[in-house]
């Protein structure tokens, strides 16, 4: 019985919805190739901030040797390697100016990048940046001791941070504490690591913070009502 069931399926008996009568299977030959691909170079966008130039103060000297930067200043002395995406240039009207050696999109975040790298040294060893941090909570205070930051953040124990020689801290009123130096992100880091001693909670807002920052406050449970 099995046997003719299978004998009576012919490819002729088959009929499709979509092949009509058709009762062989056809393969396209079309090579790989010729299939609707196409190659086209996608071309990344100029970065706004990395084709803006860079001013270079009187007391500024640069140096500059293949890839590598050095920048020097009256505030100290920086060095900057540059990746094969970018090349940065000098003008003769003085200017410094970062530029894409090939249009990649790593090329173009490495663009903007740079720049704003090379213009922070050029500041940095000019002018120099600070950080300003502030102690909330009673009894929280700072004190500088040689080339330590000594803190006291209800801890059983003060916290004594060794100050990196390129940076200055300045304590004021015994809760205001001022990072100054010529390197951004030396700065940035140091400042980072005293906060996260004791980040700011959100309840009654005590802790280390930026000065210009904003706690989001929460509202604590309330009370039951009677």
């Amino acid at each position: 019985m099995a046997s003719s069931l299978v004998s009576s399926f012919q490819p002729s008996n088959v009929r499709s919805a979509f092949l009509g009568d058709r009762n062989v299977f056809k393969v396209s030959t079309t090579p790989f190739a010729q299939v609707g691909f196409s190659s086209k170079t996608i071309e990344c966008k100029e970065s706004r901030i990395g084709k803006q130039p860079i001013a270079v103060p009187s007391n500024v000297t640069i140096a500059l040797e293949g890839q590598d930067l050095k920048v020097k200043g009256p505030l100290g002395e920086l060095a900057l390697t540059y990746p094969r995406e970018v090349e940065l240039t000098k003008e003769d009207s003085g200017f410094l100016r970062v530029k894409k050696t090939v249009e990649t999109r790593r090329a173009n975040q490495m663009h903007g990048l740079f720049r704003t790298l090379t213009d922070n040294m050029v500041v940095g060893v000019s002018k120099g940046f600070e950080k300003k941090l502030i102690l909330v909570g009673v009894g929280y205070r700072a004190t500088v001791e040689g080339k330590e930051l000594v803190l006291n953040l209800g801890f059983s124990h003060p916290v004594k941070m060794q100050i990196p020689d390129s940076l200055k801290v300045k304590v004021e009123e015994n809760t205001r504490i001022t990072v100054s130096g010529y390197d951004k992100s030396e700065i940035g880091q140091f400042a980072a690591t005293v906060r996260k001693w004791r980040p700011p909670e959100p309840y009654k807002g005590k802790g280390v913070k930026y000065s210009d920052e904003i706690v989001r406050r929460k509202e604590g449970k309330a009370g039951k009502k009677k």
